[in-house]
C-alpha cells in the first residue's frame, strides 16, 4: 500500500504534522512519501492520499489547493484524507472553504481540523499585525495524541482495504 502525503506549510507546523502522520502510517506497515506540492510526483501509482494545509484567513494555501484541483480525478478514485492545520487556542473555526469544494470533487474519507502552532519567530510585520487583530495566542496547540489517533484510523481503513483486495489478487 503506497500513500502520497502532500502538505503546505508556511512556518513548519503543518509540515511537522504531515511528518508525524507519515511516521504513524509507516509504523502500520504503509509505504509513505511526504512532499510539498511543488515536488509532488504524479499521483498515479499511489493507492491512497493524505493531503493537508495550514489555514490562513479561512483558506488552504494555494499550492496544495491547486494540487487537489489538478488531480481531483485521481484523488476521487482512491481513499483520500484531508487535514487542515491552524487553529490555536480554544477557538473553534469553520472548515476552510476549499474543504467544502473538495467534499464534492474528491469525496474524502475524512477531513480533520488539527490544532496548529503559532510562534512570533519568522512572522512578518503584516502577519504579527493580523495575529494581534484577531487576538490569536502565540502557542503550540498541536495535540499529538489526536494526530496519532487520526493517523491510526487511516491505517485501519487501509488495512481493511488491503484485506478486501488481497483475495482479488490471488
Amino acid at each position: 500500500m503506497r500513500v502520497l502525503t502532500v502538505y503546505a506549510s508556511k512556518h513548519g507546523s503543518t509540515k511537522a504534522i504531515a511528518e508525524r502522520i507519515a511516521e504513524r502510517l509507516r509504523e502500520g506497515g504503509v509505504e509513505v512519501d511526504v512532499v510539498e506540492p511543488a515536488t509532488a510526483p504524479a499521483p498515479r501509482g499511489y493507492d491512497a492520499f493524505v493531503i493537508g494545509s495550514a489555514v490562513y484567513f479561512g483558506c488552504w494555501m494555494k499550492p496544495v489547493a491547486a494540487f487537489v484541483r489538478d488531480n481531483s480525478e485521481v484523488l476521487s478514485s482512491h481513499p483520500t484524507w484531508l487535514f487542515s492545520s491552524g487553529p490555536v487556542g480554544d477557538k473553534e473555526l469553520p472548515p476552510p472553504k476549499e474543504v467544502t469544494e473538495f467534499a464534492t470533487s474528491v469525496h474524502p474519507v475524512d477531513h480533520a481540523v488539527l490544532r496548529g502552532a503559532l510562534g512570533k519567530q519568522g512572522l512578518s510585520f503584516t502577519e504579527r499585525t493580523m495575529v494581534k487583530a484577531v487576538h490569536a495566542p502565540y502557542e503550540d496547540s498541536r495535540d499529538w495524541a489526536v494526530i496519532d489517533t487520526w493517523a491510526h484510523a487511516i491505517v485501519g481503513v487501509l488495512r481493511q482495504r488491503m484485506e478486501v483486495l488481497s483475495p482479488l489478487a490471488s
